[in-house]
């Protein structure tokens, strides 16, 4: 099955819906937006273009960002969506190794890519796409084509071409609608995270259900907009990353705007620290959930849904918090030993998923697709437990976790610890190489006030084991993040190792 049947059976049944919205404007209704997907197809084909080719989208958030991907789908060709903060080199490499054909770009990245691009990329800036005809169906595909080529995030270096299918795709799409929020006609979903991932991936259930997509004026987030936008639309949710949540959260403290219109704002992507997601609660009200999923299954291993977090009375509700949720009713999640056997509740391990959601593998990348990809079973790289309800915990990535004295030390618990001090805004945990310890705990911390290391060191005794706390605590202005607000602790190690030996930051 082709995706892009949902689009056409809309334009057929509810053609005259809003279907694409540039702020309180409807751009496109149904019938407007197949017909410009499918006159992008017919346009497309004149070029060249065949079913199977790969196509960039590297551009910002826009109106005509989905009738392009829309209409790629129309004719079968496999999407290749880029986050527009890429650098061109980036993007460049991305659409050499997925072998593109050409990438759609506005303007300003048109000229950021240029440099960048290989001889065999055409760059195509606003094609136009005349609408001529009777509507004509998308083209049949089988539910394993490939449809979005998902490229990681690469934290820890090149990213991987994540090959999700119609199938995967659809049943994402299911996932949202069964357990996150549900949609119908009419709906809307605010896009002010890039469409390239999360926001992206949730815009597909709105499309399913004949929703409107609705695309911000300023093209990303302004928090006041964003209160005004959910106002006019109702029943409005979106996807955003922690730091767009704590950033509505502080503007509805600040201005003290009213929360109108809203249905749900979906977090993930990066960790959900407790002490934020309590401030978050009370200013955004009962709209909040979570879910944790990565590009290769794609927004779809657990749900933390409203029901729960709202259960305020439940004997275990902050542990419950601090947890990513119940497993996703498509997918089957355990956790398993080095040796590949599953582990019993509360032992900790890797976290695997199952599932048709569950990515086909990496795009011509056989070693890293063999490593993922395991007897049926996807292995996250994720390190977590369940508990007896079946709410997973997650603790690190298993390439951060650190071991000092043979004690394992998961370096979010530290995290979550120091974030309760109420002089720490941020903080990211490593491993530091010991001759004596093997590894020893240190923290970069971001403060809103003067602490000494002291202070912070009593602080964590008072929560967690000694052996966990930081043996160094490096204070700095910010984190390093890469482009979705990930804290690359890849570079923080780097600039560890650089640090001499004795050297112990004190007081900010």
């Amino acid at each position: 099955m082709n995706l892009a049947l949902w689009l056409y059976r809309n334009a057929l049944a509810q053609g005259s819906r809003p279907a694409v919205a540039l702020g309180c404007e409807t751009v496109y209704d149904y019938a407007a937006f197949a017909h410009a997907a499918c006159g992008f197809a017919d346009w497309a084909r004149q070029q060249g273009l065949q079913a199977g080719d790969r196509v960039g989208l590297f551009m910002d958030n826009r109106p005509d960002y989905l009738v392009a991907w829309w209409g790629l789908w129309w004719m079968g060709v496999v999407a290749v969506p880029m986050n527009a903060r890429l650098h061109g080199r980036e993007a460049g490499w991305i659409l050499a190794q997925c072998g593109a054909k050409a990438c759609l770009v506005d303007e300003r990245h048109a000229a950021e890519l240029q440099p960048h691009r290989g001889d065999d990329v055409r760059l195509w800036c606003q094609p136009v796409t005349p609408i001529t005809g009777a509507l004509q169906s998308p083209v049949e595909c089988h539910e394993d084509d490939p449809a979005w080529l998902f490229y990681t995030s690469g934290t820890t270096g090149r990213p991987k071409g994540v090959t999700l299918t119609h199938r995967n795709l659809r049943w994402a799409a299911m996932a949202y609608v069964a357990t996150v929020q549900p949609v119908t006609a009419g709906d809307s979903c605010l896009h002010p995270a890039p469409l390239s991932h999360g926001s992206g991936m949730y815009h597909l259930a709105y499309v399913m259900n004949a929703g409107v997509n609705v695309i911000p004026a300023s093209g990303g987030l302004d928090a006041t907009e964003f209160f005004s936008l959910a106002a006019h639309w109702r029943n409005a949710s979106c996807f955003a990353a922690p730091t767009i949540v704590r950033r509505l959260a502080e503007h509805v403290r600040v201005s003290g705007v009213a929360v109108d219109g809203l249905a749900t704002i979906v977090y993930g992507g990066a960790p959900m620290y407790l002490a934020d997601l309590e401030a978050a609660r009370e200013a955004l009200g009962p709209h909040l959930a979570q879910i944790y999923g990565q590009g290769e299954s794609p927004m779809t291993i657990t749900v933390l849904p409203k029901s729960v977090i709202e259960d305020r009375g439940h004997p275990r509700w902050r542990e419950r918090m601090a947890s990513v949720g119940l497993p996703q009713p498509m997918v089957e999640v355990t956790i398993r030993g080095t040796d590949g056997g599953v582990l019993t509740p509360g032992l900790i391990g890797e976290v695997c998923v199952r599932g048709d959601v569950v990515m086909t593998g990496y795009w011509q990348n056989p070693e890293a697709t063999a490593s993922a990809l395991r007897d049926g079973w996807l292995w996250t790289g994720d390190i977590g437990r369940l508990d007896e309800e079946g709410f997973l915990t997650l603790l690190d990535r298993s390439k951060d976790l650190v071991i000092s004295g043979g004690n394992n030390v998961y370096p979010r618990e530290v995290e979550e610890v120091l974030l309760m001090h109420p002089a720490v805004a941020e903080v990211s945990v490593i491993g530091r190489p010991d001759p004596e310890w093997g590894e020893t705990v240190v923290a970069y911390v971001v403060t809103t006030a003067a602490v000494a290391s002291a202070e912070l060191d009593a602080h964590c005794l008072d929560h967690i084991a000694r052996y966990k706390r930081p043996k160094a605590y490096r204070f700095v202005q910010d984190l390093p993040k890469n482009n979705y607000g990930k804290v690359l602790k890849t570079e923080l190690r780097e600039q560890e190792a650089l640090r001499p030996p004795e050297g112990q930051g004190d007081v900010r």
